[in-house]
C-alpha cells in the first residue's frame, strides 16, 4: 500500500522527481537523430509551424452559427487557472492564428513582423505571454520535442550557441533528398524544409574538422552530439523579449550579440567567433519567438535589423557575415505610436513588412465582466460582500465609453450596448448588428481601459464597507475621472460623466424591476397568471367559452388580456393578430412534442410580472421603508420581499435591504415610474 509522504519536504521532492522523469533528456549521435526525424518529421518543424501546432494542440471551440469565429482554447490560459484568459477577442485572435497558418505554409507572413495594435490595456502583452508560455510547455512534451547539437572536441563539449537544428549540418546538395524522405511521412498542411546555414561558431568548428579529415563528412559528424532541449524565457532559450530604452541608450548589440573582450586575448582576434557572445535577443530567440514590447519606440537603426530578421531570416552580428535565424517576431504598440509610424515617410519599408492585427477593447458587457471577475473572485474577496450587478454595471459603463453614438434614429447607445452583448432589441436583427460593427471600425480602439476600472473596483473593495454594490463602484469611477492621467480633454471627461449617469439610470431600472418581481410574488404566481392568460386567449381565438375551476362557463376576460398585452406595447388594433400568432406558435410546439414556456419570451414574462406587481402593490407601500417608524405587519411583508430578492436574484440580506431602501427612496421622490405599464 502506498504511504503518504512524511513531510512537506517529501511532497515537494516527489513532485520534482515526477517532473524530472516526465521531461525526456534524450541524447544521441547525428545518425540517431536522423532516425528519429524520419520516424517523426515534426521534430524538424520551423518556428512558425511549431507555434501553430502548439496553439492547435490546446483545441478550439468551433464557430457558433453563421458569421461566428473559432475560439482558441490556448487563450483561456490553461497554465494558470485562467488568470491570463483573454475574453471578447475571438475575432482578432482567430485572425492571428490564420496568419500563423499561412506563415507555416510559407505563403508570405513568415517574412513579416506581426504587429499587435491597440489601446493601452487591451491584452496585447497578455496574448504574447500566453504564446510564450504555450511554447515552453509544448517543447517540454513529446509532441513538441526539439533537438539541437554540440561539438565534442578534445574532451570539451561546445554547444551550438543559437540552439540550431542538427539538420543544418547536412550539405546543401543533399538537403532536397532528405526533405523528400521527411515529407513522405508527414501528415500536415505544411512541409518540412531545411532552410538556413550554421551559425558562425558551428561554421568555425565545421571548417576546422573538415580540414582535419579532408572533407570527410562522416568523420566530422563523429564529433557531433545531438540532444533534446526545452524552450525557456527565464533561461533565455528560444524565447526572448526586447523592450526599447530611451534613444541615447539603445545599442544594437542587445539584439545581435557583442564581442567578449576577455576572450580576445585567448583567441587573438575580435573576429574569431569563439570570442563573441551570441546572446542578443535575436540570437537567444532562435527556434522560438521574439517579443518586441512597444516596438515602434525602437531607434530607426534598430528597425533595419528588424526588417532583415523578418524578410531575410538573417541578422548581422558585429564582425560576422549574415547569420540565419528561425523565429516568429511579434511586436505590439499603442495608438499614438502607430499614428507616428503612419505619418513618417521614412518608415514606409517597415510598414510594408508588418502584418497589423487590431486588438481592441471589449465591446461585450458579458466578456468585460469576465475580465473583472478573473481578478475579483470569491477566492480573492473574502471580507466583503459584493452585491449583484456590481461588475455588470462597471462593465456596462466601460463598453459605453468605447462606442460611437448610433446613427439609427430609433436606437439609443444603451440599446446598442445590449445588441453588442447578444441581447434582443425590438426592431433590430443580427444582420443589423453586423452592419453596425462593420460601419464603426474605430469602436473599441478608444475609451476606458479595463485597468482603470479594476483599479477603481479595488479602491471600493478596501473602503471598509462590509458590502459593496453598483452605486459604490459608480461613485469610485466618477471620483477617479478627476485624476485620470490619460484624460486631458475636459469634453471627454464630461462625456464619461454623462455615460456614468446613463449607467446609473439603467441600474435603477434593473433593481426596480427586481423589486417589482419580488413584490409580485414567486414564479408559481407568474406561471398561474400566464396559464390564465393563455386560457382566455385560446377561448377568444376559437370563439369558445372559458371554463373556470368550478365548471362555470364565461366569456374570455378582455380586460385581463388587454392589461397584459398593453405592457408589451400591443395596440388595440393588433390584439387579434398577436393572439392568433401566439396560439399558432403554441400549436406548432405541441406538434413537435414541445411545451410552451413563457420564460423564453422576455417581453411576455416582463408583462406578466408587471401585471402581478400592479395587482399587489397596494398591499404594501414601498415608500414606508423611508419612514423611521414601520409597523410590525409592514415589516413582515418587507422581510418577505427581501427574502425573495435573496432567493431569486442572489442578494445578501444586507444588500437586499439596501436595494429596497434605494428603490423606496426613488418612489418617495417620485422618480420611479408610477404607472407599471410604462415600466414595460
Amino acid at each position: 500500500m502506498y504511504d503518504s509522504p512524511a513531510s512537506l519536504f517529501d511532497v515537494v521532492q516527489e513532485g520534482l522527481n515526477h517532473e524530472r522523469a516526465s521531461t525526456s533528456e534524450w541524447e544521441g549521435s547525428f545518425q540517431d537523430y536522423l532516425e528519429l526525424a524520419e520516424a517523426n518529421p515534426l521534430i524538424a518543424r520551423n518556428s512558425w509551424q511549431r507555434l501553430l501546432d502548439m496553439v492547435v494542440s490546446h483545441g478550439s471551440v468551433p464557430p457558433n452559427g453563421r458569421g461566428g469565429v473559432t475560439r482558441w482554447r490556448l487563450f483561456d490560459d490553461p497554465f494558470d487557472r485562467g488568470r491570463d484568459a483573454v475574453y471578447g477577442l475571438d475575432e482578432p485572435l482567430d485572425q492571428l492564428i490564420q496568419v500563423l497558418r499561412a506563415g507555416a505554409q510559407r505563403f508570405g507572413p513568415e517574412k513579416r513582423v506581426i504587429l499587435l495594435h491597440g489601446p493601452v490595456g487591451s491584452a496585447k502583452s497578455t496574448i504574447v505571454r500566453l504564446l510564450k508560455r504555450g511554447l515552453e510547455a509544448y517543447s517540454a512534451g513529446d509532441d513538441g520535442a526539439m533537438y539541437t547539437f554540440s561539438w565534442e572536441l578534445d574532451g570539451e563539449s561546445i554547444p551550438s550557441p543559437m540552439h540550431q537544428d542538427p539538420l543544418l549540418l547536412i550539405p546543401d546538395r543533399m538537403r532536397r533528398s532528405v526533405e523528400e524522405r521527411l515529407n513522405a511521412n508527414l501528415d500536415r498542411e505544411y512541409s518540412i524544409e531545411i532552410d538556413g546555414e550554421l551559425d558562425p561558431v558551428s561554421r568555425y568548428y565545421y571548417r576546422e574538422l573538415s580540414s582535419r579529415y579532408d572533407d570527410d563528412w562522416t568523420k566530422i559528424l563523429e564529433h557531433v552530439r545531438v540532444r533534446r532541449f526545452v524552450l525557456s524565457e527565464k533561461d533565455r532559450v528560444g524565447i526572448g523579449t526586447f523592450q526599447p530604452k530611451d534613444e541615447k541608450n539603445q545599442d544594437s548589440t542587445e539584439l545581435t550579440g557583442d564581442v567578449n573582450y576577455r576572450l580576445i586575448a585567448e583567441y587573438g582576434s575580435d573576429s574569431d567567433p569563439r570570442a563573441f557572445n551570441f546572446d542578443g535577443e535575436f540570437n537567444v530567440s532562435n527556434r522560438g519567438l521574439l517579443e518586441f514590447v512597444e516596438v515602434l519606440k525602437l531607434d530607426v537603426a534598430f528597425l533595419y535589423d528588424l526588417l532583415g530578421a523578418s524578410q531575410e531570416h538573417a541578422i548581422k552580428p558585429k564582425k560576422f557575415a549574415q547569420t540565419h535565424i528561425d523565429e516568429v517576431i511579434i511586436g505590439h504598440t499603442n495608438e499614438p505610436e502607430y499614428r507616428k509610424l503612419q505619418n513618417n515617410e521614412l518608415m514606409e519599408a517597415f510598414r510594408d513588412r508588418t502584418i497589423k492585427i487590431d486588438i481592441p477593447y471589449n465591446l461585450s458587457v458579458d466578456n468585460e465582466v469576465k475580465i473583472y471577475r478573473r481578478q475579483f473572485n470569491r477566492e480573492s474577496i473574502t471580507h466583503v460582500s459584493v452585491a449583484p450587478h456590481t461588475m455588470e454595471v462597471a462593465a456596462m459603463w466601460s463598453v459605453l465609453t468605447r462606442l460611437e453614438d448610433p446613427t439609427h434614429p430609433n436606437l439609443s447607445i444603451l440599446q446598442k450596448v445590449k445588441l453588442y452583448n447578444g441581447e434582443d432589441v425590438q426592431g433590430f436583427t443580427a444582420e443589423n448588428v453586423r452592419e453596425m460593427h462593420e460601419s464603426a471600425l474605430r469602436e473599441g480602439m478608444f475609451g476606458i481601459s479595463p485597468r482603470y476600472v479594476q483599479d477603481r473596483i479595488a479602491t471600493a473593495l478596501v473602503s471598509q464597507n462590509p458590502s459593496v454594490g453598483p452605486r459604490d463602484i459608480l461613485r469610485a469611477l466618477e471620483t477617479g475621472l478627476k485624476h485620470h492621467s490619460l484624460i486631458t480633454n475636459e469634453d471627454l471627461r464630461k462625456r464619461y460623466g454623462q455615460l456614468l449617469a446613463l449607467a446609473r439610470e439603467e441600474y435603477e431600472e434593473i433593481i426596480k424591476h427586481e423589486v417589482q418581481v419580488a413584490v409580485a410574488g414567486d414564479q408559481d404566481a407568474v406561471e398561474r397568471l400566464c396559464g390564465k392568460y393563455i386560457d382566455n386567449v385560446k377561448a377568444y381565438t376559437t370563439r369558445e367559452k372559458v371554463v373556470d375551476m368550478h365548471g362555470t362557463e364565461r366569456d374570455p376576460d378582455e380586460r385581463l388580456m388587454r392589461s397584459i398585452e398593453a405592457k408589451i406595447d400591443i395596440p388595440e388594433s393588433r390584439k387579434d393578430d398577436f393572439r392568433h400568432e401566439l396560439m399558432n406558435y403554441i400549436a406548432a410546439l405541441h406538434i413537435e412534442g414541445k411545451t410552451f414556456d413563457f420564460r423564453q419570451n422576455k417581453r411576455l414574462t416582463r408583462a406578466l410580472e408587471l401585471k402581478l406587481f400592479e395587482d399587489r402593490r397596494d398591499t404594501i407601500q414601498l415608500t414606508s421603508l423611508v419612514s423611521t417608524v414601520i409597523d410590525p405587519e409592514t415589516r413582515q411583508k418587507i422581510d418577505v420581499i427581501r427574502n425573495r430578492l435573496s432567493e431569486q436574484f442572489g442578494y445578501s440580506n444586507e444588500s437586499a435591504e439596501d436595494v429596497l431602501q434605494y428603490v423606496a427612496a426613488l418612489f418617495a421622490r417620485g422618480e420611479a415610474k408610477q404607472d407599471p405599464s410604462e415600466a414595460a
